[in-house]
């Protein structure tokens, strides 16, 4: 993975992880006063949107458990959480492992065209892979920042 694209993302994923890796399961579930989610959710939430941003977007298979969508996506909550729900453990392996897979899948398909663009909830139209790659590290900065936060209120 030479492309600065790819270092970008080994950067912000490993800075996200280094974040979190001596907290302990209690502390992931955690949802502070005036917060609507805890870290757990925005570490699944980065997890579920990178896959679908750098995997499905780009006509790849999605490497997640088909319920990892109804616990993480947009709009959801721990409050409405059900049984199965993974651990922090799981979720840490997953974003190792995930940034390996993206550039390993990707590396050489960085200026191909989406089937058809995609536009972000926040109204960004996406053409080409490296553009949804590029939207990876805005979304998992923003998460990070959430991260950064609750950990600060814990």
């Amino acid at each position: 993975m030479n492309n600065y694209l790819f270092k970008q993302l080994r950067f912000v994923r490993d800075s996200t992880i280094k974040q979190v890796k001596e907290m302990s399961e209690e502390e992931a579930r955690t949802v502070p006063r005036g917060f609507n989610n805890n870290i757990l959710w925005n570490l699944g939430h980065i997890l579920l949107v990178h896959e679908k941003f750098s995997f499905a977007l780009a006509n790849e298979k999605m490497e997640l458990p088909k319920h990892f969508a109804e616990v993480f996506a947009p709009g959801t909550m721990p409050k409405h959480w059900g049984t199965q729900v993974p651990g922090l453990n799981e979720i840490l392996l997953l974003l190792s492992m995930q940034i390996e897979r993206t550039g390993q899948t990707l590396e050489h398909r960085l200026e191909e065209k989406l089937e058809e663009p995609f536009v972000t909830s926040a109204g960004l139209e996406l053409l080409a892979v490296k553009e949804c790659l590029s939207f990876c590290i805005y979304h998992e900065g923003m998460h990070f920042a959430a991260i950064k936060a609750i950990k600060q209120q814990l």
